[in-house]
């Protein structure tokens, strides 16, 4: 199915989230890593969320003045706000919630981690020009200006796909536009 071009290699974008209940927008452009004409596809084998404090260092517990969720999905459509997980455009969702009380944290599972199998033709093929990255929490400490990031780490390499493989994937994207 598909022929590898590169080894594994990790694409990271961070969304920074300072007001409550509020969602929070960004991309990886993928232009680079893909070509239409050569059908060429971003093989997404994993995604990993890493939730942070206000700078790298601090503790999230301190950022949170209240029990707190913070949730965050990638898609390969644009769908300017959270899916469902039967949309066929969300590649990875994961939550983390924090019990403020007690504090202690956990992480609930719908896609969390996004892992797509070991093997090299494992993963999830990405024929679009971006993903996009939608984060959203709630108990932040507004104001004390505080902060959550969520760092996404995208495992990938770029494969060539071959004509019929490469038409399903776009045709199924397409199909997902609707």
């Amino acid at each position: 199915m598909a022929t590898k071009k590169t080894s594994m290699f990790t694409l990271t974008e961070r969304i920074t989230l300072t007001a409550n209940s509020t969602n929070v927008f960004a991309t990886i452009d993928l232009g680079s890593y893909v070509d239409v004409g050569d059908r060429q596809s971003l093989q997404v084998h994993s995604v990993d969320f890493i939730y942070q404090g206000t700078t790298g260092s601090e503790v999230l517990q301190t950022t949170c003045s209240a029990d707190s969720e913070t949730k965050v999905q990638v898609t390969d459509l644009n769908r300017g706000d959270f899916v469902f997980a039967n949309d066929r455009a969300l590649v990875a969702s994961g939550q983390l919630n924090f019990d403020h009380t007690n504090n202690t944290m956990s992480h609930s599972a719908d896609l969390y981690p996004d892992n797509y199998g070991k093997g090299s033709d494992d993963g999830r093929f990405i024929v679009n020009d971006a993903l996009y990255l939608v984060a959203k929490s709630t108990g932040i400490d507004t104001g004390n200006s505080k902060a959550i990031n969520v760092t996404v780490r995208v495992n990938a390499s770029i494969v060539s796909l071959g004509a019929k493989d490469f038409m399903a994937i776009a045709i199924q994207s397409t199909a997902a536009d609707n």
